[in-house]
């Protein structure tokens, strides 16, 4: 390509030409030099961001791995009491001592899973909510309004207001529903 430039140019005056071909291999050369720079800091952030990418995983699998880390340490001492309480069972044959301790430990259990933001709840005299409730039998009955909860096997939990499990309930039915 220079050799084209050259004999394009003879006509011009030869004090010229020197000076532009140095400029054109100057430019060159700066050209390169800025690319290379730039290959070089586009390498360094893409390893950056591969280093980012690669310390945010390990942290969102160590949280994963220890999120739940205060909970339990808030629970061993409620285990630490329920060895007690059988142990105390166990020697002492007083059926009244062993109720009364483990509904000590029943309460502590609670408030721990409280200070967790689980929060419990009855659904026994309410209406029917499925989103709330789950269904295990229906009792027949004239004297309630239909689709309220009669009785309750197992009460509701939920989690920073999330259920965590429906209460698990009866719900009453009218007569006319059980015939048809």
């Amino acid at each position: 390509m220079m050799d084209e430039r050259a004999e394009s140019h003879s006509n011009e005056d030869v004090s010229t030409r020197p000076e532009a071909e140095p400029t054109a291999a100057g430019e060159v050369e700066a050209l390169r030099r800025e690319l290379q720079e730039r290959q070089d800091r586009l390498l360094r952030a893409l390893a950056e961001a591969d280093n980012v990418r690669r310390r945010s995983q390990r942290d969102r699998e160590e949280y994963v791995k220890y999120a739940t880390e205060s909970l339990l340490r808030d629970l061993v001492p409620v285990l630490d009491n329920f060895d007690r309480a059988v142990s105390a069972g166990r020697s002492a044959g007083d059926g009244a001592g062993v109720l009364e301790g483990v509904e000590l430990i029943r309460r502590e259990l609670l408030k721990v899973l409280e200070r967790s933001g689980l929060t419990r709840y009855s659904a026994v005299g309410q209406r029917f909510d499925p989103t709330r409730h789950e269904a295990i039998a229906r009792v027949v009955s004239a004297d309630q309004a239909p689709d309220t909860v009669a009785s309750e096997t197992a009460p509701g939990y939920m989690l920073h207001g999330r259920v965590l499990r429906p209460a698990l309930v009866a719900v009453i039915a009218a007569p006319d529903e059980d015939a048809a």
